[in-house]
């Protein structure tokens, strides 16, 4: 294809010179020899006009009939706008069919022209399109490049959003790495994470081969000075990228490693891009290291532009970011779980017979709620703990269902005895009747002294049996106070009895007591004394006032009998109780513990994450049945993981081997108890049958009931 060379800025030019007949291109190329003799030519109407497709400029000469050059020009400017393809018209004449034509095209001459002002026109209409060519290039670089930025924006907001939701360290790292190569469009990336030990660790690599198990030092451990001859470890200390387009000549750093490797597995690493990752104006946390960039149409190993460090620092910075924030929320949880176990310890501290109560029931319950999870069963199809924050809430729940324990008394839960308060009250019963005893031998020998010789055989008879009244009667008493005693109608009436038995007091049992117990004795002075006092009694003193801070708030919805009185300390009170140790005002000091743990842990400002931690440790004492406490829930309220709570702390409680007031039982013993509560409708059957069915019984018994306590279950006996 000729050219045209323009002169006015020398630049290739291709001009189409377009005429009605090849008459008409003879006699304009005679008039313009050195011009024309290079141009292109077509005929009006006859020719294909396809060379205009890569023309400059068209210079038209219109015939004298222009209806096919306006055919002409019409369907060129549907293709082709006056910047594009620009047209210089040369007419012979000016009627108003040529004018008609002006319109499109640049720039004409009608009548006379000459060669000075062909060329003249030409080069303004050529430097016009160059003009056009120029912007249009600088429009699409513009376009482009903002097209690339608006990708990279998006690309970082895509992937801040994405490292921002997720909560694993692993798949943070994964991503990160995986985004960074595909952007760089490199072989292989690796990270380093910086350790507590002011190490470098190989964390995570794109490609599957081992990685290292040596650490990199950051600082030389003899002289302690930075190892700034490492890549990893400068970029580490100084929190700078470094660019190296060519490993063989780089020689700021020692890179007899990567050299080996190449050797070794015959890889060739030309090119490397390591990059910080810490967050805008924080500690560096580790370090990207790209290999490699790979030319996207070659697939050459190439350098690492300048232009894409900017974005790798942005992505490396988020993933600094998240992999902070997970740390943080890490260690949030580690210091909350600690927290936790710490006050379940301590709560468990306070009696020596509880001490690891909160730690079984925990472990006990993530076991069942475990096979729960795991179970494709119809009751346990829809139960799920979908997140490791689930399970880290049912944790917690766990570890807190006693935490209301905190506020009830040593005395009342360490109650071995009916007596015992702060110590065991039989003491202060037996010295009465070592005073009765007393007071029989002084009968016995004011009664030898008064009659003589004649009444000893009487009076050594008469001490002897009230000697065997008095230690029957106190080894009686002494059985009643054990919580084994069978107390039936007998044995209460029994007590009443020698209850009315007298001694006499010689000594004001006002002297030396405490403000509030001084408060509470009889005003009655030494005046009085001495005087008969009951052998045991139930006296005005042993009631203590329950003020109306111990009554549970309404707001919460407790549905409890409270007691009249805080604590009923009398002793035919105490010595009366049927079953156990422990009053009716003991017995709701006890279960009280539920109704301090459910309001300090309502009150408690929870994150989502732990909504509903109360729930779970507040509910292990209701029932299936409504019976429960301290808010008579029934089936309907109670969910799978509540009901999980409510059979491990009743198993663990009967298996316990360290309670002051029985016996550990039997493997099977507390098998049969669930079994019965489960008929009963107190616990939920189905988890019952699981507990037996998934061996959860069995792995909570191998690892923490006696050997005297482990024997043989027949699950059969018990499913259905």
């Amino acid at each position: 294809m000729k050219k045209n060379v323009d002169k006015s800025n020398n630049a290739i030019a291709r001009v189409v010179l377009c005429a009605a007949s090849t008459e008409d291109i003879r006699h304009f190329r005679h008039r313009m020899p050195q011009a024309a003799a290079s141009w292109d030519a077509f005929l009006l109407g006859q020719d294909d006009p396809g060379v205009l497709g890569q023309t400059d400029v068209l210079l038209l000469l219109v015939p004298q009939a222009p209806a096919v050059a306006g055919m002409l020009l019409r369907q060129l400017r549907r293709q082709f706008s006056l910047l594009e393809l620009p047209v210089l018209l040369l007419a012979t004449h000016a009627g108003e069919d040529v004018s008609a034509l002006l319109a499109q095209a640049n720039d004409f001459i009608v009548g006379e022209w000459s060669p000075e002002e062909v060329q003249m026109r030409l080069s303004k209409l050529l430097q016009m399109r160059k003009q056009f060519q120029e912007t249009s290039a600088l429009n699409l670089q513009l376009h482009s490049d903002l097209h690339d930025r608006s990708a990279k924006l998006n690309t970082l907001i895509e992937n801040g959003l994405l490292m921002s939701a997720t909560r694993d360290v692993s798949a943070l790292f994964h991503h990160a790495l995986w985004e960074g190569k595909r952007l760089l469009h490199c072989d292989a990336c690796s990270l380093y994470l910086v350790t507590p030990n002011k190490t470098l660790r190989f964390a995570m690599r794109t490609k599957s081969d081992t990685l290292p198990a040596n650490e990199i030092q950051l600082y030389h451990p003899e002289t302690g000075l930075p190892n700034e001859h490492y890549i990893s470890v400068y970029v580490a200390l100084h929190g700078k990228s470094v660019v190296i387009d060519d490993v063989y000549s780089e020689s700021r750093f020692d890179l007899s490693g990567t050299k080996a490797f190449d050797q070794a597995t015959q890889y060739k690493t030309v090119s490397v891009l390591t990059v910080p990752m810490a967050a805008r104006g924080g500690a560096v946390s580790g370090v990207f290291q790209f290999i490699n960039r790979k030319d996207p149409r070659t697939d050459a190993t190439v350098a690492f532009p300048a232009s894409y460090v900017p974005l790798v620092e942005a992505l490396a910075a988020q993933a600094a970011v998240t992999y902070e924030n997970l740390q943080l929320l890490d260690e949030r949880k580690r210091f909350t779980e600690s927290l936790i176990q710490t006050v379940a310890t301590a709560t468990d501290a306070r009696s020596p017979h509880t001490r690891r109560h909160s730690q079984r029931v925990p472990e006990l319950a993530l076991m069942l709620a475990q096979a729960a999870h795991d179970s494709d069963q119809p009751p346990f199809a829809g139960f799920r703990f979908a997140s490791d924050d689930a399970w880290h809430e049912f944790r917690v729940g766990a570890w807190l269902h006693d935490c209301g324990k905190i506020a009830t008394p040593e005395c009342v839960i360490n109650k071995a005895t009916k007596l015992e308060i702060f110590y065991n009250r039989i003491h202060e019963v037996r010295m009465r009747f070592e005073v009765l005893l007393r007071d029989a031998q002084i009968a016995r020998m004011e009664a030898v002294i008064a009659g003589g010789p004649a009444v000893v055989e009487a009076a050594d008879h008469a001490l002897a049996d009230r000697n065997r009244q008095l230690q029957d009667d106190f080894a009686f008493l002494a059985q009643c106070n054990l919580g084994s005693a069978l107390m039936d109608e007998a044995a209460v009436a029994r007590i009443r009895a020698l209850a009315k038995i007298q001694w006499l007091q010689h000594f004001d049992d006002r002297l030396g007591l405490g403000i509030e117990e001084l408060e509470r004795r009889s005003q009655k002075g030494s005046a009085d004394l001495p005087r008969a006092r009951s052998l045991l009694e139930d006296a005005a003193h042993h009631l203590i006032e329950r003020l109306p801070d111990d009554v549970p708030p309404p707001e919460f919805g407790f549905q409890v009998e409270v007691p009249q009185y805080l604590y009923n300390q009398g002793e035919v009170h105490n010595l009366s109780v049927q079953k156990g140790t422990l009053t009716a005002e003991d017995r709701y000091k006890i279960n009280e513990h539920m109704i301090y743990g459910i309001m300090m842990l309502e009150r408690l400002p929870f994150p989502d994450a732990l909504k509903r931690v109360p729930e779970y440790a507040g509910t292990h004492h209701e029932t299936l049945s409504g019976s429960g406490y301290p808010r008579r829930l029934d089936a309907a309220a109670l969910s799978i993981p509540a009901r999980i709570m409510a059979i491990v702390d009743i198993f663990e409680a009967l298996t316990a081997s360290d309670r002051p007031y029985e016996q550990a039982k039997k493997f099977s013993e507390a098998v049969d108890i669930l079994h019965s509560l489960k008929q009963q409708g107190h616990i939920d059957p189905d988890l019952f049958d699981l507990f037996l069915m998934s061996g959860v019984h069995l792995q909570f018994a191998d690892k923490f009931l006696l050997p005297e306590q482990r024997d043989t279950v027949d699950i059969q006996r018990y499913l259905g």
